[in-house]
């Protein structure tokens, strides 16, 4: 018993352990940069990182919830380096210190998920990427600010997801208003990069500049959409392929903005029984690869799923904007930690299922690998199942 107990001790909380990526030095000099008014006393902006990261591990959705988890567990805070604060301290701290701090620091967390190794299902060696946007939904009664209609009120994130890491490697907030577009010309995909989307993403002046950067992407073509074949080619219909040609748009408003020549590839989806149109500036790859990138969409859809049922960004404690954005900004590093500690994790677990696990295990003093990746209990034997008799 009294070996269990040190071997225990020689842990930090699983908590402490999954922080370690945040570097304590590069925190404080970010949060000088970003810090308005006078000093603070009572708490600091690394207690109000350290209350807010962990309600979104622990599930805590008001002030009162926060500050009471933080003083269950204050003696496991000494470590950190942080101490419990109150919820009137915590509430100034989200109204008024820049939200900024948090988006620098995922930015400089995610300069070392960059250097993991990455790979993704396909052959191909291009670094693929997912990029969308969700509206994260708001009260309009207690958030006016977001408004942008009589009925509506929410904020836009806009996410470029790699598929080889499952890590957004792009960010971005903005007003529920703004066009999908606007951020998604803002994200710079690495050269040689395939970036998939939706026909919400259509700009024909964005597909040169994705072109002549170098970045290859997999579209919707959008019905009614005038165009000029240039070259067919041989289709593997056993494939799903019912289509594979050169095109060029050539309606007046392509022409203008530049389009680039691009490959048209029709599919039919047999377990849908839907047929697909997709454009694309990739020549090289089979039109079943094509048709499969852009299927692989679906990551980009677990992903917003994942962080609205298991982080929170749907309750918030503060109702200013800047409250808002920081809270999301924290939900976003937390996503972050979460994915550098899938290799401590059994094959196979997803990150969803590593944050249900860490929920109920954020502050036992045992290894994340002990926590992540259980031995099978050999001994423990089935307990015999219960019959009912029709």
């Amino acid at each position: 018993m009294i070996r269990e107990v040190q071997a225990l001790s020689h842990h930090n909380t699983a908590f402490h352990q999954l922080l370690k990526p945040v570097s304590r030095h590069d925190f404080e000099r970010l949060a000088k940069e970003h810090h308005h008014g006078q000093k603070l006393r009572s708490a600091t902006r690394w207690d109000q990182f350290i209350g807010m990261a962990m309600s979104q591990l622990s599930g805590r959705q008001s002030l009162r919830d926060i500050q009471s988890n933080l003083e269950s567990q204050k003696h496991k805070l000494f470590h950190l380096g942080a101490k419990p604060v109150a919820r009137s301290t915590l509430a100034r701290l989200n109204e008024k210190q820049p939200a900024e701090l948090y988006e620098a620091l995922f930015y400089k967390l995610l300069q070392r998920c960059r250097n993991s190794p990455s790979s993704h299902k396909f052959r191909f060696k291009n670094p693929l990427y997912s990029l969308d946007a969700s509206a994260i939904n708001l009260s309009l009664k207690l958030f006016p600010w977001a408004a942008h209609r009589p009925d509506t009120c929410n904020v836009k994130l806009s996410v470029g997801l790699n598929h080889g890491t499952h890590v957004p490697e792009f960010v971005a907030l903005s007003d529920g208003n703004e066009n999908d577009l606007v951020k998604g010309r803002e994200f710079r995909f690495p050269k040689g990069s395939i970036v998939a989307f939706d026909k919400g993403y259509v700009d024909y002046g964005w597909y040169k500049s994705l072109t002549d950067n170098g970045v290859f992407f997999v579209t919707r073509l959008r019905p009614n959409s005038i165009y000029q074949v240039l070259e067919r080619k041989e289709c593997d219909k056993s494939q799903g392929v019912t289509s594979d040609q050169i095109i060029q748009l050539n309606s007046a408003h392509a022409l203008k903005r530049g389009a680039p020549r691009l490959r048209r590839v029709g599919y039919y989806d047999k377990e849908s029984g839907k047929r697909y149109v997709f454009i694309t500036n990739h020549f090289g790859l089979s039109a079943a690869t094509i048709a499969a990138i852009y299927k692989d969409r679906w990551r980009i859809e677990i992903f917003f799923k994942t962080i609205k049922q298991n982080l929170q960004i749907k309750a918030f404690v503060g109702t200013s904007r800047n409250a808002v954005l920081s809270q999301i900004w924290i939900a976003m590093i937390t996503y972050l930690l979460v994915a550098f500690a899938r290799h401590s994790a059994r094959e196979g677990w997803s990150v969803q299922r590593i944050m249900r696990v860490l929920q109920l295990n954020l502050f036992d003093r045992r290894s994340l690998k002990d926590i992540l990746h259980p031995e099978p209990d050999r001994h423990k034997k089935s307990e015999p199942q219960m019959r009912f008799a029709l």
